[in-house]
């Protein structure tokens, strides 16, 4: 798994189009949780880690209008950590009666928000196991007990292959080829939203 998906310029042509339901719902299930989990990273509770996300989207929504695709330009992953990035920063350094802004504990907040870079690669490391999650989940019924048992167990258990195989009286050969199988399956339901990216990209 050397490559994972950058979002594909269909679908985020797609998602300039606010009746387009489907579109929003596939986005939404690969990036929000992403949102909301490095919010939480950087200290949000719960109900601010929610309104950050809806900051986010509502930028998104407004702003992906105004979005180009272009040979060399910037990729759409670093456009989405910078509106998070900046949308950490201003719900961090809001007032709150419980926090007054300039006190050494938001200082020391601040500091720790990653740079540019940093929040890019986090977003990208998120959204490729995001991504995952999502295909896994919409796949999974394509495939009966036993074969989603043996790729489960393998890929995201970790555990051996012989192992495995002996616990459900089959051969190692058969584990390998259903993993294998769900494998290559749920890259195929990710590139139905996304493109592939090399890892220098």
């Amino acid at each position: 798994m050397s490559q994972w998906p950058e979002t594909s310029e269909s679908l985020i042509l797609r998602i300039r189009d606010p009746q387009d339901a489907l579109a929003w719902s596939q986005f939404m299930a690969i990036y929000e949780p992403v949102v909301y989990r490095l919010a939480r990273r950087r200290g949000l509770q719960h109900a601010d880690a929610e309104d950050l996300c809806q900051q986010v989207f509502l930028s998104v929504a407004k702003a992906v209008e105004s979005w180009e695709v272009q040979a060399g330009g910037p990729r759409f992953r670093h456009w989405l950590a910078r509106v998070t990035r900046n949308a950490i920063l201003n719900a961090m350094t809001r007032t709150r009666p419980d926090r007054a802004s300039g006190t050494s504990s938001v200082q020391d907040l601040l500091l720790e928000l990653p740079d540019g870079g940093d929040m890019t690669t986090a977003i990208m490391n998120e959204s490729r196991m995001e991504a995952f999650r999502w295909a896994a989940r919409q796949i999974q019924t394509e495939f009966t007990e036993s074969t989603w048992t043996m790729f489960h167990e393998t890929t995201i258990g970790g555990r051996c292959v012989t192992e495995v195989s002996g616990e459900l009286g089959c051969s190692t050969g058969a584990v390998y080829v259903a993993r294998c199988r769900v494998m290559q399956r749920i890259k195929d339901k990710v590139n139905e939203v996304s493109d592939f990216w090399s890892p220098e990209s």
